[in-house]
């Protein structure tokens, strides 16, 4: 399959290194401590925060910062006619933990000793989102579902630009998977 066009123009008209339409929405949960709606192209996550408050199960509190806890999930319509995981697959999991471990990068845990902060995410219709990756011999900026599935390498980076530090940095190859974490480096 051809992704980029002779004209330069990837399937959804968009050049190689341009990024999909980006729209945030914060405080879009009242009852939450903190909301946002992000969409950017056809993918639409909801994100919700509660917290900090006190620890529920007291085996996990933490005595000298705040205990963060993470749900990533995929409403069962997000994904059309593609095939669904059950909730709890690796592939969740994973995402669960990749997203706790950036949001930890950040928050001032250690301000906060003996609480505990939740983070769900949920998807509510995906159409890929890698950072980049490489497709026939052409580099591609924020890939979309059908660029994403192609198997080629792909890279996904979180950045805390004010900060100067990258929490995120994921290199996934063709058939192998690779996984490295950098911490506020």
């Amino acid at each position: 399959m051809e992704y980029v066009s002779p004209e330069g123009l990837r399937l959804d008209g968009r050049r190689p290194p341009e990024i999909r339409q980006i729209h945030a929405e914060l405080g879009a949960v009242a009852m939450a401590e903190g909301s946002a709606v992000f969409e950017m192209g056809n993918t639409k996550v909801v994100a919700v925060v509660y917290g900090p408050r006190e620890v529920e199960n007291r085996s996990q509190q933490l005595n000298d910062q705040a205990l963060v806890r993470c749900e990533y999930t995929m409403a069962n319509f997000s994904i059309g006619d593609r095939m669904r995981k059950p909730k709890g697959d690796r592939r969740s999991t994973e995402i669960s933990l990749v997203i706790r471990q950036t949001l930890e990068a950040c928050i001032m845990t250690h301000l906060m000793p003996r609480s505990q902060i939740d983070v769900f995410v949920q998807v509510l219709q995906a159409d890929g989102g890698t950072s980049a990756g490489y497709l026939n011999s052409t580099p591609l900026l924020d890939l979309n579902y059908v660029e994403d599935s192609a198997g080629g390498p792909d890279i996904s980076v979180g950045i805390l630009s004010k900060m100067d530090k990258v929490t995120l940095l994921q290199v996934l190859q063709e058939n192998t998977k690779q996984l490295e974490y950098r911490r506020g480096v």
